[in-house]
């Protein structure tokens, strides 16, 4: 089906470069029935588009087609009316990703924010973005960059990591071997394969003082479960797995509708209008133990008997913290 933005030559132009940047190569058959146009209506806007600065290449061969690379400048940035609007919405999301781009791309998002009509500026302007995050430290961009680049280099990355209540004594540098390079929760993290523990680590990136050069090149290795968001998930539960190494089973003495937004990643099941049974884990029977207790309400452990235990011993601390107050 021809598309309907080639009525003009304007349009034509936008749907052909559109075409061109989502599919490596096109045959020129091909594009002139997407277009609706002649084979010889193609070779003159592939031209015009040349002339703009695009590197389109002809392709050789028996059907021949055309094929957009890089260029060596920067043309002028065509997008469709869904593209300008992803790109704006992309920007103003990018001003809490605490990548040290915020300014750049507020400045950005104002620029392109000029050049939409007023129909798109509408669409754009609809979208209120808050930031439900604290304000986290930000990472030096040239630090992702580099990152990025030892990533894709499969090079050894060698840097200072600077924790909480860290001295300023000199420490050896740290030698990883990068894989992914990931966002939570506002923060960015790097995942790698350290070769001196023979395991895989995490690291946050805004604590990273990169060193140069970087080391040798590396063999890729597949993170465990081959889910980079899963594993960094479970690191976060102290677990090798997603899946917290302390989980119970208890009911609540509370109807599940004021359970429920509590829950995290718990699981609950109505037993009756005044019961919840909820499967849900910690990282420690004593912090599962506390996590139940904020529910406010009576509690029946179900299971197992490390979770009564730990409920024993909380019950044992509140009432030694209250016997102090009650002495003071």
């Amino acid at each position: 089906m021809p598309i309907a933005s080639s009525a003009t030559t304007s349009g034509r132009l936008l749907a052909l470069l559109s075409m061109l940047q989502v599919r490596r190569d096109w045959p020129g058959v091909l594009l002139a029935q997407r277009l609706g146009v002649s084979e010889r209506t193609v070779r003159r806007d592939v031209d015009r588009l040349r002339e703009l600065g695009y590197a389109v290449h002809a392709i050789k061969g028996p059907d021949g087609g055309y094929r957009l690379e890089a260029g060596s400048e920067v043309p002028p940035l065509l997008f469709d009316e869904d593209q300008a609007v992803a790109l704006a919405v992309a920007l103003r999301i990018a001003v809490g990703t605490g990548a040290g781009i915020e300014e750049a791309a507020a400045r950005a998002l104002v620029t392109v924010r000029q050049v939409l009509p007023a129909r798109l500026r509408r669409r754009v302007d609809a979208l209120e973005v808050t930031t439900a995050e604290p304000r986290r430290r930000q990472v030096d961009t040239e630090v992702l960059l580099a990152l990025s680049s030892a990533i894709r280099a499969r090079e050894e990355v060698r840097f200072d990591y600077h924790s909480p209540g860290q001295g300023d004594d000199a420490k050896p540098a740290r030698r990883v071997q990068p894989h992914h390079l990931v966002v939570r929760a506002g923060r960015w993290y790097l995942v790698g394969w350290s070769a001196e523990r023979e395991d895989w680590r995490t690291y946050r990136a805004d604590r990273m003082t990169l060193r140069i050069p970087n080391g040798p090149r590396f063999t890729p290795r597949e993170v465990p479960g081959g889910d980079v968001a899963a594993f960094l998930a479970a690191r976060f539960k102290g677990s090798d797995t997603n899946a917290w190494p302390c989980e119970g089973e208890v009911v609540l003495h509370s109807p599940i509708a004021e359970v429920a937004p509590f829950l995290g990643d718990g699981v609950a099941e109505e037993i009756s209008p005044l019961r919840t049974r909820l499967r849900i884990g910690s990282w420690s029977w004593a912090a599962l133990a506390a996590r139940l207790a904020r529910f406010d309400t009576d509690v029946d452990v179900v299971a197992p008997q490390a979770l009564r235990d730990a409920f024993a011993d909380l019950a044992r601390r509140a009432a030694r913290a209250a016997e102090v107050v009650r002495q003071a």
